[in-house]
């Protein structure tokens, strides 16, 4: 078992949150991103931002991304069709 003395060597997961018109077309297209990375997202969520509504919100995470690789994935994600923004993040949790 590796001991990790500090949380900036804690390994590192990515956090896109995308804004997009809600279309069918636009989750197929934003999950392409990943898919031809042969990358699969550890978490993925998506809702309407309001019921009914003309916004969609999808969070999606991936682990053990490179900085450079993070902001490819984001650059290609605000080139998407409908896509209105993309935010990121990132998250530091320890190993089970």
């Amino acid at each position: 078992m590796q001991v990790m003395s500090s949380q900036s060597e804690l390994p590192v997961t990515a956090c896109f949150s995308v804004e997009a018109e809600a279309d069918p077309s636009v989750m197929p297209r934003v999950l392409e991103i990943f898919a031809k990375r042969g990358l699969v997202p550890c978490q993925w969520h998506s809702s309407l931002g309001r019921p009914g509504g003309t916004e969609l919100v999808i969070d999606i995470q991936v682990a053990g991304l490179a900085a450079d690789m993070v902001a490819r994935i984001a650059g290609s994600l605000r080139q998407v069709v409908r896509v209105q923004s993309v935010l990121v993040a990132e998250k530091r949790l320890p190993l089970p």
